[in-house]
């Protein structure tokens, strides 16, 4: 929660995570959405039990939503009963299919403060439910999620589906590098914030709407809190495997190939709070200079090491002179490439022609630093062996790479940080 709230979130930036108060009475602080595609064998039963359980429980006030996808049996009227049985609880209609389009529908019209969902089967056990929004009443998370993959997860359910799941994470993982544990999970929470702001980038209206919200989410930088869960498989569940891993397969394609574009304006997510204790202004130290310096050290580990591998390659056929400038020009446009993007957090195209043309006159001032090193070297002492050239180029190297995070910093790539973390129009581009 940000500690000093004496400042207003810029136009367009999620507000500060704060704790929610305890709402007066008919003021629902939860909105649980059930999606449903004839159901109405199930859905009385889930509905009853879940309502008994939130009034037994909750110690805020809740609303329970039923969003009917476009059923062709009863079970829009089996929702319409229920409704005006039990207080707070309400249904929507939908004319097409799709549980992410049911999920953005609801959750885009809701006034609640913090959201979630669960599938009518209830295979998750309900005692997980306060532990799952407490993180976001309380300000602490902006998505939370159950898991049953999580080491203290009881999950009851069959080898092809626990293979399933488990082997569509690892590839979330290798794809996307994901690291949240349980994409598939049909019980998550976003703060009601969060999900006006994040739901407009989310494309998918069908099962693969949740891995998008979280990919999305994650590479964002919100935070996404775990939960693990009691999980019983239901083996009369309607849904397609082949057909659903099939969809996902798609989708983690298209979010791969966005992500790997920079088409995704995740700028207007990233640390969107001002409660970052990064982005807190200390006496004496720049914004965001840690973490820069980390950043730019270790890129410039791996970019001497590619420089002094090019070198020694080049060096097999060519001069010492040719050799180092070669090398240089090939690892600057990788160095200024890796710093735009890891360094100072530049995403996307804009500008991207104009940093590189930047990063080579910064290559030039290191092409005369080395070079006149070797010139040196050479004057003094007529043929040195190999080792001697590397020793000093790594010490010239080392001189040019402070010059180097210098002007990147106060040219290249001057503070384009708002307030709270915000990117201005030339960061975001």
């Amino acid at each position: 929660m940000r500690t000093d709230s004496s400042h207003d979130s810029p136009p367009g930036a999620l507000p500060a995570r704060e704790h929610l108060p305890a709402s007066a009475a008919g003021t629902a602080v939860l909105d649980v959405v059930i999606p449903v595609y004839n159901e109405e064998q199930d859905l009385r039963p889930c509905v009853r039990r879940l309502h008994e359980h939130l009034t037994r429980t909750f110690p805020y006030s809740f609303r329970i939503t039923i969003a009917d996808n476009a059923s062709t049996d009863t079970t829009p009227l089996v929702a319409a009963r229920l409704a005006a049985e039990l207080p707070g609880v309400g249904a929507v209609r939908l004319e097409q299919k799709g549980r992410g389009r049911a999920l953005r529908t609801v959750w885009s019209a809701s006034e609640a403060p913090v959201l979630a969902y669960m599938d009518v089967d209830l295979s998750t056990d309900l005692n997980a439910l306060l532990p799952l929004v407490a993180p976001l009443i309380s300000g602490h998370s902006d998505l939370a999620i159950g898991s049953r993959l999580a080491r203290s997860s009881r999950v009851v359910r069959g080898p092809k589906r626990e293979l399933i799941s488990r082997a569509y994470n690892l590839i979330l993982r290798g794809s996307l590098k994901a690291r949240f544990s349980d994409a598939q999970c049909g019980f998550k929470a976003i703060r009601g914030d969060v999900a006006r702001v994040l739901l407009p980038l989310v494309e998918d209206t069908g099962w693969f709407f949740d891995t998008e919200m979280l990919v999305l989410a994650e590479r964002a930088g919100l935070r996404i809190h775990e939960v693990p869960v009691d999980w019983v498989d239901d083996p009369d569940s309607t849904v397609h495997i082949v057909r659903t891993a099939t969809d996902d397969l798609k989708g983690v394609w298209r979010i791969g190939r966005a992500l790997a574009t920079g088409s995704l304006p995740l700028d207007r997510l990233a640390r969107p709070f001002g409660d970052d204790p990064r982005d807190r202004e200390l006496a004496g130290v720049p914004g965001g200079l840690a973490r820069q310096l980390v950043g730019f050290c270790v890129v410039g580990v791996l970019s001497t090491l590619f420089y002094l591998l090019l070198y020694s390659g080049f060096r097999q056929f060519c001069g010492p002179q040719f050799a180092n400038g070669l090398a240089l020009l090939v690892s600057a446009v990788a160095n200024t490439a890796a710093n735009r993007r890891l360094t100072f957090g530049v995403r996307g195209r804009g500008g991207a022609v104009r940093h590189q043309a930047q990063g080579l006159v910064v290559f030039a001032i290191g092409l005369a630093l080395t070079s006149g090193s070797l010139a040196a070297l050479g004057a003094a002492g007529g043929h040195p062996a190999h080792s001697t050239e590397l020793a000093v180029l790594v010490t010239a190297n080392l001189a040019a790479t402070v010059l180097r995070f210098l002007l990147f910093r106060a040219w290249v790539f001057p503070d384009q940080r708002g307030p709270y973390g915000t990117d201005t129009p030339e960061g975001s581009r």
